[in-house]
């Protein structure tokens, strides 16, 4: 035995001594392999026309000496594996459970037309990679990383692309740079599933439960048997909410949303540490030997640390009962046994807690299978050798009980005095309290009175407090809202100081926030005197934490205090549209590729709203300054202060309550107070050609011909020269098919009648070019040709959003010339 054979063997000595029993039958293989076969040079690669047989286990390792490739039995069966070699020897990678391959015979190759297969004299041959047509350059590397992938090579050697690789096809254990979530393009799924049993046949087979990526909630989920049984919480500052602080101290987790794929990864911030991820029998979740998830926990009621309450509980099965773990000798007459191999100790678990007969369980086979149930009983000594057990207790009735045992004499008198001593001072108090409020009733009813409705309004404070609990629970359940204190938002923004300020809305100012984690938010303060009151600062709450997409804000949370609302948002580095795309200078960091982008965006997040979340939604209010830019550009829909929700079966809704911003609103929602979908594609369209453009729908363009963007674009389109209307800074650097489409699209937007416009499904298909646009433009809403008045109007009040109400009043005549003057 060489010094180097040596030296890697040691390692597998501190392992035997921890190895779980699962695994030790795979340990003692590889230990005499390790023992006879290490005659065979080391390389990361094979390149076609190279094998790796059973006996050749040394000859494909990681240049940094961490994984290594090799075949290895269990019992009758053998499969390829991926192990890794450093102080807590593991198998990370295996070849298709199902299909396990003859040691004798057992050869994986690569030949020369690009086929990756293992064959042996034991079934068919297993076909890790098969190209379409012959291939060359091909080479099968052990990465450092432990991925053990097919690369196509450009005569450089360099690396062309990656044919297929073995973290698209993970087991019960995740390590660093490997992904769990979905990819798009092939709809392959990542994820993580548990082996059945703890015996060397069943360790291998797929078991109860698996870990996945949410992509939509941003979270882990372990499930059993498809139904979610924990989730990690929403990642947040780097960090799931339940997932302790130590076991995450030295990761960093990657989170890749796009058109390619929604996957979840870590990378380890010490190499030093190592970080093994694997998913056990029982639901938990461990780092090696360390348990990082108690899943096995979670089951009935139990909602701590992430799991999640079952559905359908047994009425006798009450709070706080759990199965405890024993260890003892049995000795029960009523039993039932189920020796059915496909049940593992989960599913005796479940069957049990559904059975309100059955007050334990054990397994039936040595080897983790079949189920054992007991009812009455059993009767049993508690030994730290013998059988294995479970048993139902109720936690909350066990803690009273050893209470009272351990209570001296008397303690039960003086309880009793003491109660009743307490209960007649709180009668006392609460008869004085009631003395001094009637007093103070009549000595400031006046006041009261007039207080009385913003008392109402504005909830008390931000914790601890009545009106703050039944404000939560008006939100209804699973909003995950947090509640953030008055007193950390003040010191996130400084005191609301003026250099962390980042604008102001129709509703009031938005700040920059830097909490002491260093989490940056967007926190809105609604001003006291917006016309958002408390109805709508409810459904801007509701609405957000209901609708989840790419291309709508992220609500983080909220604070109430006194007669102030916060609302907290994620943070948009580059602010809203119309801090660019108005201002001649930064308008030029917006080319018509990122401006395109923002349009095809606003429409997706618009097609979710009208058509495929819960509720239909319209937003009412869509305007270039409600539109954030997150540091890609890529845009978000915020601000549903104004928004209406819906079932999808009802199609237009009447206001006498009509609230908007002038220039984007349709005319039949400005003169009747009648809004649909089809009011959110008016603002749409304005907002379209203000992007192509670069100016607001209320600019003036000369004192010759006073008209709005609308108007303007209208007769740009009669005289056949659309393109005119493109904002100058783009230079001509966009394609003017793609520009002239958008304008057609944008000016069907603004139409007169609602009909005649096309819905946000029909916009993003135009855009998109999925389909023709058959139907021309007719004269758009709102085409006035005005005289200007004789009053100056300066550059600020021709470019400034007006947020303005109307009601259905005396007022509504003037309140509509206004709004049409303007």
């Amino acid at each position: 035995m060489t010094l180097l054979q040596v030296l890697l063997m040691f390692p597998y000595l501190k392992y035997a001594i921890k190895l779980k029993q699962e695994k030790l039958v795979a340990f003692m293989h590889l230990w005499l392999w390790w023992s006879t076969c290490f005659h065979v040079k080391a390389n990361n690669s094979l390149r076609p026309g190279d094998t790796l047989n059973y006996t050749e286990t040394g000859k494909v390792i990681t240049k940094n000496g961490k994984y290594f490739l090799a075949f290895y039995t269990i019992v009758d069966d053998t499969y390829l594996a991926v192990w890794k070699t450093n102080w807590d020897t593991y198998w990370v990678w295996l070849s298709d459970r199902n299909q396990p391959v003859d040691p004798d015979s057992a050869v994986l190759s690569l030949n020369h037309s690009g086929v990756l297969k293992i064959e042996s004299q034991r079934g068919k041959p297993i076909i890790l990679y098969s190209p379409p047509q012959p291939i060359n350059n091909t080479v099968a590397t052990l990465l450092d990383t432990g991925n053990f992938v097919l690369q196509q090579l450009h005569p450089n050697g360099s690396t062309m692309s990656v044919l297929w690789q073995s973290f698209d096809y993970p087991i019960d254990t995740m390590i660093p740079t490997m992904k769990l979530g979905v990819n798009h393009k092939t709809g392959h799924n990542w994820s993580l599933v548990s082996y059945f049993a703890n015996d060397d046949i069943n360790i291998v087979t797929p078991g109860a439960f698996s870990l996945e990526w949410e992509p939509v909630g941003e979270e882990l989920v372990i499930r059993r048997r498809g139904k979610v049984s924990w989730r990690s919480g929403k990642l947040r500052n780097n960090r799931f909410e339940h997932i302790s602080e130590d076991a995450q101290r030295t990761l960093n987790y990657t989170v890749v949303s796009n058109a390619d794929e929604s996957s979840f990864s870590f990378t380890t911030t010490n190499d030093d540490v190592d970080v093994l991820w694997w998913i056990a029998s029982d639901g938990q979740l461990n780092n090696y030997s360390e348990t990082v998830v108690w899943a096995d926990m979670c089951y009935g009621y139990n909602t701590d640390e992430g799991c999640q309450r079952w559905e359908d509980i047994p009425e006798c099965r009450s709070r706080g009962d759990v199965y405890q773990r024993k260890t003892g000798h049995l000795n029960f007459e009523y039993a039932i046994s189920e020796p059915n191999m496909s049940y593992g100790l989960s599913d005796c678990q479940a069957m049990c807690w559904s059975n309100c007969s059955c007050t334990g369980y054990k397994e039936h086979n040595h080897n983790g299978t079949g189920c054992t149930f007991f009812s009455s009983g059993p009767y049993y000594t508690l030994s730290d050798v013998g059988e294995r057990f479970y048993m139902l207790g109720n936690v909350t009735q066990q803690i009273d009980k050893s209470t009272a045992k351990s209570e001296p004499p008397g303690t039960k008198k003086f309880i009793w005095i003491s109660a009743l001593i307490a209960t007649i001072l709180l009668i006392i108090c609460l008869f004085s309290v009631c003395l001094i409020l009637k007093k103070r009733k009549y000595m400031f009813q006046d006041k009261k009175k007039k207080g009385m409705v913003t008392k109402m309004l504005h909830l008390a404070t931000c914790k601890g407090t009545s009106s703050r609990k039944e404000f939560e629970d008006d939100l209804k359940h699973g909003l995950e809202l947090k509640a953030f204190t008055y007193i950390s938002i003040m010191e996130a923004t400084d005191g609301f100081s003026s250099e962390n300020k980042l604008g102001q809305g129709g509703f009031g100012p938005v700040y920059k926030g830097i909490f002491s984690t260093g989490q940056e938010v967007a926190i809105k303060r609604l001003s006291k005197s917006s016309t958002q009151g408390i109805v709508e600062f409810k459904n801007e709450l509701k609405l957000i934490c209901e609708l989840q997409h790419m291309n709508l804000v992220q609500l983080l949370g909220y604070c109430i205090h006194e007669e102030e609302r916060i609302l907290l948002y994620e943070y948009m580095p580059n602010k809203s549209l119309d801090f660019f795309i108005f201002d001649c200078t930064r308008r030029k960091l917006l080319d018509w590729k990122k401006r395109f982008n923002i349009i095809e965006g606003i429409a997706q997040g618009l097609l979710y709203l009208h058509k495929y979340s819960r509720l239909k939604v319209i937003h009412r209010d869509l305007k270039a300054s409600n539109i954030l830019l997150d540091e890609n550009w890529n845009p978000k829909i915020s601000d549903f202060g104004m928004a209406r929700i819906f079932t999808q079966q009802e199609p237009v809704e009447n206001t006498n309550r009509v609230v908007g911003t002038y220039g984007y609103m349709s005319p039949e929602y400005a003169m009747e107070g009648i809004f649909s979908t089809k009011s959110d594609v008016y603002s749409f369209g304005v907002l379209l050609l203000e992007i192509i453009s670069g100016r607001r729908n209320t600019s003036f363009y000369d004192d010759d011909h006073p008209l709005n963007l609308i108007g303007h674009a209208w007769e740009l389109w009669n005289v056949g020269e659309p393109l005119q209307l493109v904002d100058q800074s783009l230079n001509e650097s966009f394609e003017p098919d793609e520009v002239q489409r958008c304008i057609h699209v944008g000016l069907l937007c603004v139409e007169q009648y609602t009909n005649d416009r096309p819905t946000m499904f029909d916009i993003l298909s135009m855009l998109t070019n999925k389909s023709a646009i058959v139907s021309l433009p007719q004269r758009p809403a709102f085409y006035v040709k005005r005289e200007i008045s004789n009053r100056s109007l300066s550059s600020k009040e021709l470019l400034t959003d007006s947020t303005f109400e109307i009601t259905t009043s005396g007022k509504m005549e003037s309140r509509l010339r206004t709004y049409l003057a303007n």
